[in-house]
């Protein structure tokens, strides 16, 4: 009686082991979106089309200060937002812009829009997709 003691034991114990690490690695798992430079690629689930590709938007998030920069097309962008990694919630603020005119600026519109309309963001590789609740992504963006 007391050897099945002991192996209901252990098997309790090993079992607890086994959750703790996949919990840890999990969390672990969770991407950082930080302090990098993020190159759109698509609009509203259609890949951008731009009369001038040099002017690729793009953006980068920078924990320090919780700011946000980037490049609209031909206009800079920037501001705060917030963000909680673990259940990947993501919050941008409206913040300055510059307000040139330029070729692309329906697409610049757009970016704009969608970096603050998005609560959420998934991450596959080395791509980085913008969210709206359940709705179809706003917007797609590649690792630069």
């Amino acid at each position: 009686m007391k050897s099945l003691y002991y192996y209901l034991s252990a098997l309790v114990i090993a079992t607890f082991l086994v959750v703790s690490c996949k919990t840890q690695n999990a969390q672990k798992a969770t991407p950082d979106i930080t302090g990098k430079t993020w190159k759109l690629t698509e609009l509203n689930g259609k890949p951008i089309d731009l009369k001038n590709p040099k002017n690729n938007p793009y953006f980068k998030l920078d924990m320090n200060g919780m700011r946000y920069e980037g490049h609209a097309g031909c206009n800079g962008l920037g501001g705060t937002f917030e963000i909680k990694p673990e259940i990947m919630r993501i919050k941008f603020h409206q913040g300055m812009s510059t307000m040139m005119a330029c070729e692309d600026l329906d697409i610049e519109n757009q970016f704009t829009k969608a970096i603050l309309a998005a609560d959420n963001y998934s991450v596959n590789g080395n791509t980085l997709t913008l969210n709206k609740a359940r709705m179809a992504p706003l917007a797609k963006f590649v690792l630069q």
